[in-house]
């Protein structure tokens, strides 16, 4: 799974509709594509996606329920901060 986007955090809004319906891993993977998609240029949703295959790998061996949980409820965080963050820029 993934806590991909970093950075500190300064809304609770989600990035896209959806963000609370994301319960399981590919869930979360697909929610992040489309989030990409939304990014302003083809260069940075190209890093984002790459970024998001990445930690996708690394996470692949986790199994414990409750760690899944927490990772999927911070990359939703970090994916909201990034988003905002492009939205400012403007």
């Amino acid at each position: 799974m993934l806590c991909v986007f970093q950075g500190q955090r300064d809304s609770q809004m989600a990035p896209l509709p959806g963000a609370e319906l994301v319960q399981r891993p590919l869930q979360l993977y697909r929610y992040l594509l489309r989030c990409c998609q939304q990014l302003p240029t083809k260069g940075i949703q190209e890093h984002y996606k790459h970024a998001v295959r990445q930690s996708f790998r690394v996470h692949s061996d986790e199994d414990n329920p409750e760690r899944i949980q927490q990772i999927i409820k911070r990359a939703i965080e970090d994916a909201d901060w990034i988003m905002n963050k492009y939205k400012k820029q403007n």
